[in-house]
């Protein structure tokens, strides 16, 4: 599985001319509701396997979470399934306040 910084995420998304990744968010709703990146795709973890069809397996997909655990659970279990571009950001929507936008909220 490939690893993807939230500096480095930042630079993709604010690059025009590289295709948007799908942002796929798989904490739970209060926690998308707190705070998350615009264009995220929020599919709670617990949701995945029933929802796999509305994936795209030849997208390039960013999963997220809070700190990166359950992010990268569901990473392997894409990569399992078939889902060859899938990455997981590393330190999750944490790193992504710490490193990247100082006025999300942080929980």
């Amino acid at each position: 599985m490939k690893h993807i910084t939230a500096p480095e995420l930042a630079d993709w998304l604010g690059d025009e001319a590289r295709p948007r990744p799908v942002l796929l968010d798989v904490r739970e709703n209060w926690e998308f509701e707190t705070c998350h990146i615009e264009g995220s795709n929020l599919v709670p973890m617990n949701t995945v396997p029933a929802r796999l069809q509305e994936l795209d397996d030849d997208a390039e997909i960013v999963c997220i979470c809070h700190h990166g655990a359950r992010s990268m659970a569901v990473a392997n279990f894409l990569e399992r399934n078939g889902f060859t571009n899938v990455m997981n950001l590393t330190g999750g929507i944490h790193a992504w306040a710490v490193q990247v936008d100082s006025a999300m909220p942080k929980y």
